[in-house]
């Protein structure tokens, strides 16, 4: 028996849900001091957990700490550079929380002033937590995955490409995870799936993404 037939992919959705901290911040100053305490799990929620909120307007940025400096203290110098930050580019939450925290000290070096200016509304640091489903649906053949996605609600894009990589070895997707068992068989595929990256786009374009990924390899003959 080989190593997929023993370990077949299994469709999971997920929900992220938030939990107050009971922190907040009333201030850029104070939004530093709260970062360097807050856990790992409110810096998740404030950068990944946009992508699962009802998204009724475009939003002008992707993570929770650039909107609410642009939308409350109306700078938006401080609010470019941490808009631009992406987290994929971080090993773990504790490099993207210095990092976060290093952009703000900057910007107060810079202008000391913006430290006392009020907040239209003070920000709430939230924490997440993620809740699991298992769909009852799983493949055991790669090419099944060209069925499979584009029926993936966008809670299961979110746990199998993002939430996977706090889970997996190496912290790649799990769809690169499991074709690892195929004995090199799919490295291609897995490069292409490589290039993808899920901060900047929705999970709606993410998943047409894996779509197009995996159209396009198996048209190519490759199964």
């Amino acid at each position: 028996m080989s190593l997929t037939e023993k370990h077949p992919f299994r469709i999971k959705d997920c929900a992220l849900v938030a939990v107050a901290t009971g922190k907040k911040a009333h201030n850029i100053r104070e939004l530093k001091e709260n970062l360097q305490i807050i856990t790992p799990g409110s810096i998740y929620f404030h950068f990944w957990g946009i992508l699962l909120r009802p998204r009724f307007l475009d939003r002008e940025y992707n993570n929770d700490f650039a909107t609410w400096v642009k939308s409350s203290i109306h700078d938006h110098v401080l609010a470019e550079k941490l808009a631009v930050i992406d987290p994929t580019d971080y090993k773990n939450m504790e490099e993207l929380r210095k990092e976060v925290a290093e952009i703000i000290e900057e910007r107060l070096d810079e202008d000391e002033w913006i430290s006392w200016i009020k907040p239209t509304r003070p920000f709430y640091f939230m924490d997440s937590h993620i809740v699991v489903f298992d769909t009852g649906f799983e493949i055991d053949r790669p090419e099944q995955l060209l069925d499979i996605i584009p029926k993936m609600s966008e809670g299961s894009i979110y746990y199998h490409f993002i939430d996977a990589r706090k889970r997996t070895d190496g912290s790649i997707d799990d769809f690169r995870a499991w074709l690892e068992g195929f004995n090199g068989k799919y490295s291609e595929l897995m490069e292409d799936i490589a290039t993808l990256d899920p901060y900047f786009v929705s999970l709606t374009h993410l998943k047409e993404q894996l779509v197009c990924i995996f159209s396009k390899y198996f048209e190519r003959g490759k199964k």
